[in-house]
């Protein structure tokens, strides 16, 4: 099954500073890329978890008795772990693109590229797809997550008109959506503005800022003392949540600081921000756009 080239696999796993014998999550397992990495980085008794909700993604479980798939979404992070018996992990490592399989799989909707049911779940039993959000969503809400997901600044005017067309006829298709928003689409931007609105409705449907969020406060209670934090984001939304969490353990609000002026943060940033160079952009078009952050408990 053809998943995508892992994306800065060997910062993304250099940064975890692995111990032989430790234990490490990659909660976005999807085609196994930077797992196998992290195996062959760990001797016998070290230990690696893999996350991912997508039945698909089973089809590439490894055949390794330190390795242990676990089926779920990564917002269950630490329930599962504990499940498993263990309560501290030595590095989680975090990938949170979609991948080239789901892109390229027409039947799933995530890709603008094919004609295919607006479906966008990155887990087949979630109750909502992005059909039902397009067709049932009130034109004020459809608006506002076009607006906060997508960073559409007519989004007002791209949701009264889905609202108005699918009075008319049922809008079940990415080439259906794609239709009724023509007069949206100027030649020059059409793809970029298509990616935006796509991108805004599967945030929606996958609820992915609300699972960024609960995955990252569960990680300074989950780390051991010398752990790693190792994320990958790809668009400014999920970046500007993991950059804000590194720096302050909030997502909105300043942090308080004591009458000496210490505040007391739980993470701290380790390196500078990472982005792929130019040969790797050139190999795969898809990291374009990748930033790798890295953090550790602020002991």
């Amino acid at each position: 099954m053809n998943y995508h080239s892992p994306v800065l696999l060997k910062e993304s796993v250099d940064a975890l500073a692995i111990k032989e014998d430790g234990i490490y999550v990659d909660v976005t397992f999807g085609g196994g890329g930077h797992s196998r990495e992290i195996l062959s980085r760990l001797g016998e008794n070290g230990r690696l978890f893999g996350f991912d909700q997508d039945p698909d993604a089973l089809e590439n479980a490894i055949d390794d008795e330190r390795f242990t798939l676990i089926p779920e979404n990564f917002r269950y992070l630490s329930r599962f772990l504990r499940f498993h018996g263990v309560r501290k992990v030595d590095g989680v490592l975090a990938d949170l693109g979609v991948s080239s399989h789901q892109f390229d799989e027409a039947e799933r909707g995530f890709s603008i590229r094919f004609d295919g049911d607006l479906d966008m779940r990155m887990n087949q039993k979630s109750k909502i797809s992005a059909k039902e959000i397009i067709s049932s969503y009130s034109e004020e809400k459809l608006a506002e997550i076009l607006f906060l997901y997508g960073e559409l600044r007519n989004s007002r005017n791209i949701a009264k008109t889905i609202v108005e067309k699918r009075q008319e006829e049922k809008i079940e298709t990415s080439f259906q959506l794609k239709e009724v928003l023509q007069r949206y689409l100027p030649k020059a931007k059409e793809h970029k503005i298509l990616a935006q609105i796509f991108q805004a409705i599967r945030i929606e449907v996958n609820e992915e800022l609300d699972v960024l969020k609960e995955f990252l406060e569960q990680i300074p209670s989950l780390l051991t003392a010398e752990g790693r934090l190792s994320v990958i984001s790809y668009h400014s939304l999920e970046d500007r949540l993991v950059k804000r969490f590194i720096r302050t353990g909030l997502f909105k609000g300043e942090l308080e600081k004591d009458m000496f002026g210490r505040s007391n943060e739980p993470l701290r940033k380790v390196g500078k921000l990472i982005i792929p160079n130019p040969e790797e952009i050139k190999i795969n078009n898809r990291s374009r756009s990748a930033k790798l952050r890295i953090a550790t408990l602020n002991n």
